[in-house]
């Protein structure tokens, strides 16, 4: 084997092909996504054959081969994906607990016992949604879990079918937007080298009002009038006790303590709780099944949910290593840069960069990763501060995969349509069209960057939204 050997800044990787050839990888890496997003495979683990054929494409074009295989391993070992790798895993042990707590059908049964159908039934559907996602960090989760629930019993609460599923992915939305705990809050946090806690109080200017927007539309137009047989939730007051969990968690968060510190204090609250209820016990948290060598339980459920986007993002940044080490986002750089004239002029260059990393990626915090230190750099330039300049990205990568039905919250989202009793299968078309959170939130983005709305500075440099 060839020791391992440092590559210059300065020495670029040359490719069969120039510009072309790097960024073939890319392509077919676009061209497998679209093709199993279109054919209906929401899981990223489908993705993963596509990510290792381009980069071996990647590989047989570089010159150097040696050196592109160190840029890719470069690019998988970042320290922030690491934090992500962490985030995912107890994320998705947290996310796990709630939902075996019964805290969803326990927000359903509350809905229900109140009375609230039609248009009310969709907008409390959307908060239901907010609430776990905030709670959770994870859009695809809520997705999972909330969509069983909520969609079939819209069939007996005269639910729009379209308003209803675009609703559960609104509530996705908002929560992987603004929850301390989503990979896209820390994504955007870290890179700008922003206070998280800052970062997730400014961005409730921008979000607040796209929700109430949303609000307002999902109920005058999420009743169908109709009233057909679908899913009633058994009664469960005891199971909105698990509320005070996700409020653990943001406060702790909010109070500027570590990430990883909020997680476990959320997991172990989550489990004291749940089983002083009576939702689950010390053996459905962890045992070990003799016959077949393993252990099973809720604690490894969850962190085998965070599998598949964590091999999927390793795998995706090595991809994007590989580019990095071409020059080419050097070359954006200092392209962009020359162009950000004025705070304004960077800020829609952000916005720009980070919407085209999304779509070449179609991964949202793979996105803000790779433009994070562009970002950065042109923003700071600019006088704009770190807050601001994370709220750009997060709030640009919180709408094209929720809108575009190419991407996996959409697909996913419509795969929970399929085989309901009393109500119609959708496509992601229709879940990314009435998904009005989304895109109230592209529009509130928009008329910030257009007037500065917001507030590019503040005290100083760092603190400002």
């Amino acid at each position: 084997m060839k020791p391992v050997r440092d590559v210059p800044a300065s020495a670029h990787l040359s490719f069969y092909g120039g510009v072309a050839g790097a960024l073939a990888p890319f392509l077919v890496f676009l061209v497998g996504v679209s093709w199993l997003g279109l054919s209906g495979a929401p899981d990223e683990t489908g993705f993963w054959p596509v990510l290792l054929i381009a980069t071996a494409v990647g590989l047989f074009l570089c010159k150097d081969k040696s050196a592109y295989s160190e840029a890719v391993i470069d690019g998988m070992s970042r320290r922030i994906v690491m934090i992500m790798l962490l985030a995912w895993l107890l994320a998705g042990v947290l996310g796990v607990l709630l939902q075996q707590s019964g805290l969803v059908r326990a927000l359903v049964w509350a809905t229900s016992a109140a009375g609230v159908s039609g248009g009310g039934y969709v907008a409390v559907s959307f908060l239901v949604c907010v609430i776990f996602s905030t709670a959770t960090g994870t859009s695809l989760g809520t997705i999972l879990v909330c969509a069983p629930l909520l969609y079939p019993a819209g069939a007996s609460l005269a639910a729009d079918p379209a308003y209803l599923i675009g609703a559960i992915i609104a509530g996705a939305t908002f929560g992987d937007n603004v929850s301390p705990i989503s990979d896209t809050t820390i994504a955007s946090a870290m890179t700008q080298e922003a206070n998280l806690g800052e970062v997730v109080r400014s961005r409730l200017k921008y979000a607040v009002p796209a929700a109430v927007v949303a609000l307002f539309v999902f109920v005058l137009l999420g009743g169908s009038g109709t009233v057909q047989q679908g899913l009633r939730p058994e009664p469960d007051p005891m199971g909105l006790l698990m509320l005070t969990v996700p409020a653990l968690v943001l406060t702790v968060l909010l109070r500027r303590r570590h990430l990883m510190e909020g997680l476990v204090y959320g997991i172990v609250g989550a489990t004291l709780l749940g089983m002083a209820l009576g939702r689950f016990t010390p053996a459905d948290l962890l045992s070990i099944d003799r016959d077949q060598f393993i252990a099973t339980g809720i604690l490894l459920d969850g962190m085998q949910r965070a599998i598949g986007v964590s091999i999927f993002t390793v795998l995706l940044m090595g991809l994007v290593g590989g580019l990095e080490a071409a020059g080419l986002v050097d070359r954006l750089t200092a392209w962009v840069r020359a162009r950000a004239t004025s705070a304004k002029s960077a800020e829609w260059w952000i916005f720009g960069t980070v919407s085209g990393a999304t779509v070449l990626t179609t991964h949202s915090t793979v996105a803000i990763i790779t433009v994070g230190e562009l970002a950065k750099d042109i923003g700071r330039a600019a006088g704009i501060g770190s807050n601001r300049r994370a709220n750009i990205l997060d709030i640009a990568v919180c709408t094209y995969p929720f809108l575009l039905p190419v991407f996996i919250p959409t697909v996913l989202t419509a795969s929970m349509t399929a085989d309901v009793i009393g109500m119609p299968r959708l496509s992601p078309w229709d879940v990314g069209l009435h998904n009005v959170h989304s895109w109230a939130l592209l529009a509130v983005l928009l008329f910030a960057i257009a007037t500065g709305w917001g507030g590019r500075w503040g005290r100083t440099v760092q603190d400002s939204g």
